[in-house]
């Protein structure tokens, strides 16, 4: 990592949740800051899935650097926010096999958490409320890594905006990263960015895509590059799998090259 005066430890974080529904089964490391899902009202999804990325704001917010694992993408706005607070400049590198890029307008489905980048760069202005003091991420810092599984409208809508896409290969990584200068980087990765054979269990499985190996090359390089301010790992499988030794084994791989070891309670199965 750059010396940048930020510390090389970090804070371990999870959010057992997907959009607005609890997985009780979720793992939590034996060290990390499990964060307590708040009563949610019979609301629109999108107003109890505010809720619930306050209740992540305030441990992000007391984190000096906060990974979190997590079971969806779009409570990432949750940790950006945090990270705003302490940082004036964010560049956001993206590993993803969708490219989360949809909005209410063009999504075929509704889904909201396939919109997690686009709330990020100020897209849905409407979804949410503006409790979490979210600034947008401009487009022009924002990396995407492979995004191979995309809905036409969402395609049109990548290619005519200013993210930079490359392919989840590290020295595109390391190149898209340097050539954005020294600024804290914050890294988001979904498990489905992994080939589907190697992801049992998981929610969103997108066929044949870069390996497990691969992807933790790249989060190496990232590392190398720049330095990480904070991470996250929206760690997408059935509720019934996230709790299995094949779906901890791959959450422990995938953030060791970032530097962070985690440790677990024995596995309920």
């Amino acid at each position: 990592m750059a010396d940048s005066g930020i510390d090389d430890s970090w804070d371990l974080i999870v959010t057992p949740w997907h959009v607005d529904e609890y997985i009780p089964a979720f793992p939590s490391p034996a060290t990390a800051t499990e964060v307590a899902c708040p009563d949610l009202p019979a609301s629109p999804v999108a107003a109890r899935m505010s809720l619930l990325h306050q209740a992540a704001l305030g441990a992000v917010t007391r984190a000096a650097r906060p990974l979190v694992l997590s079971g969806d993408c779009p409570t990432t706005r949750a940790v950006v926010a945090g990270l705003q607070r302490r940082h004036r400049d964010l560049v956001v590198l993206w590993l993803d096999a969708h490219g989360d890029f949809n909005t209410p307008a063009i999504s075929t489905s509704g889904y909201l958490g396939g919109m997690a980048l686009a709330m990020l760069t100020g897209r849905t202005p409407d979804l949410f409320d503006d409790t979490l003091g979210l600034r947008p991420v401009p487009e022009s810092k924002v990396v995407l890594a492979d995004a191979r599984d995309l809905d036409p409208a969402e395609h049109a809508a990548l290619a005519a905006s200013d993210v930079r896409r490359v392919p989840a290969d590290p020295d595109a990584i390391t190149s898209a990263l340097g050539r954005l200068g020294p600024v804290p980087v914050y890294v988001h990765l979904d498990i489905d960015v992994i080939d589907g054979t190697q992801l049992p269990g998981a929610r969103f499985p997108s066929g044949p895509g870069p390996s497990l190996a691969q992807i933790e090359e790249c989060l190496g390089a990232a590392a190398e590059t720049a330095t990480i301010a904070g991470a996250y790992f929206a760690c997408a499988w059935l509720p019934e799998h996230a709790d299995d030794r094949s779906s901890r084994d791959t959450m422990t791989r995938l953030t060791a090259p970032l530097g962070a070891e985690l440790t677990w309670h024995e596995p309920s199965r």
